[in-house]
């Protein structure tokens, strides 16, 4: 049965080294909604662990064609037999199951379990399409610019060469001064010419909402609108009740009629009792995916208030320092800080925050302090300036007595002392 599921298990490894371009509220549409509905699927198609999905009685049609027919075409029950006090007091053998009129009597087609791998399958699809488009989106920027820092801890050992050994990769101090070097340009460029690496992720936020309550919608128009009250009749009626929700909408003995000429060429009409043993997965699979959808949908909204919280207040040093220590733990600067997110629009911010997610507390600590000598907050940087022109006027000929920046585009970015803080 292991061997079944090995399809999904690509996708629930645990991954340390994976780059981060997204939050947890994405993970729990495009990776965990995705693989419980890959494993139903797979549960729905597996006739080996639970038998035939439907076997049916019959003294004179070969079963083989009642099945195949029943299946294929829909079964009913009887809604007057849909009776908790019939079954109780023993009038009925199983719900909706018992004598009709044919022609009078209300019944109750049950024609979706031909389409629920189908369907199951169509909706892990559509949780992962705004991933896929948001992958698309961003580009493997992110990925590009961080892949191998998170192994900078052994840089100090690699002065010269970088050590790559199959998947592991840790850059000597050379290329990782330059790899913090391609983060500040990046970072600069992305402030001067795009704005739409934000919009494009909040989008894709959106979709993952708006895709949530199409498939709650589109479930619930499959199960003949049963499903969106499934949940709280399962809680209050499963264990009070001989019949509850589940035995009407996946029944487990169902009705079904097959006609055929008999030899004196009259039409003859066979009732036969069908026992559909996939009712028994599909109940709990859809039980399960209502209790999955509310929790996500709730958890969405949450994360939908939190981005439009980011938009607001994205300015705030405070608001910012929580976010990025959220992000990743770890301590950084506030006049640096504030000096960068005073000069980034949303777009940047966000940028900013799946860098931080990504990056060790140093090398971010260096990005942000270097990205702050771009962008310094004016009386503090007068300060500096002064500071660095008393202690040079000796060594600086007139045309060079002008405000000096902490940091030049091609200055060295690992000091000695920085590189002792590798450890």
């Amino acid at each position: 049965m292991l061997h079944a599921f090995s399809a999904v298990s690509p996708y629930i490894k645990f991954n340390p080294k994976r780059v981060t371009i997204d939050n947890i509220v994405f993970k729990l549409h495009y990776r965990w909604t995705f693989i419980i509905l890959i494993v139903a699927t797979i549960l729905v198609c597996s006739r080996q662990y639970f038998g035939e999905h439907i076997k049916c009685i019959s003294d004179t049609i070969p079963v083989h064609v009642i099945n195949t027919y029943c299946f294929f075409t829909s079964t009913f029950t009887v809604v007057r037999h849909l009776n908790n006090t019939a079954l109780a007091n023993g009038a009925i053998f199983q719900p909706g199951i018992g004598p009709y009129d044919i022609y009078e009597e209300p019944i109750k087609h049950h024609a979706y379990y031909q389409w629920v791998p189908f369907l199951l399958f169509g909706q892990a699809l559509c949780f992962y399409m705004p991933h896929f488009l948001w992958k698309t989106w961003e580009g493997g920027r992110i990925k590009a610019l961080v892949y191998g820092l998170k192994m900078i801890s052994l840089s100090k050992y690699l002065k010269e060469q970088s050590l790559n050994y199959g998947q592991l990769s840790v850059p000597c101090l050379e290329e990782t001064e330059c790899r913090i070097k391609d983060i500040r340009r990046s970072m600069i460029e992305r402030m001067r010419l795009n704005n739409s690496w934000g919009a494009h992720m909040v989008f894709a936020e959106l979709l993952n909402l708006i895709n949530l309550i199409l498939q709650i919608y589109w479930t619930n128009l499959f199960l003949g609108g049963a499903f969106y009250s499934l949940g709280p009749k399962v809680c209050a009626e499963r264990w009070t009740e001989q019949m509850d929700a589940l035995d009407i909408v996946f029944p487990k003995v169902t009705k079904c009629h097959f006609r055929k000429y008999g030899s004196s060429g009259s039409l003859q009409m066979h009732d036969t009792l069908c026992v559909m043993a996939l009712n028994i997965i599909n109940e709990k699979i859809y039980t399960i995916l209502w209790f999955w959808y509310t929790f996500l949908f709730i958890l969405t909204l949450l994360g939908l208030i939190w981005r439009a919280s980011t938009f607001l207040f994205y300015k705030n040093t405070k608001f910012t320092r929580v976010s990025f220590y959220w992000a990743k733990p770890g301590r950084i600067d506030d006049y640096e800080l504030t000096a960068v997110i005073n000069k980034c629009n949303f777009s940047n911010w966000t940028y900013l925050f799946f860098l931080r997610s990504n990056l060790s507390e140093f090398v971010f600590n260096k990005v942000i302090y270097h990205l702050s000598s771009e962008f310094p907050i004016e009386q503090r940087d007068n300060v500096i300036n002064a500071a660095k022109q008393s202690s040079k006027d000796d060594d600086l000929g007139p045309s060079r007595m002008q405000t000096l920046r902490v940091d030049e585009i091609d200055s060295p970015l690992l000091k000695e002392k920085d590189i002792n803080k590798l450890e």
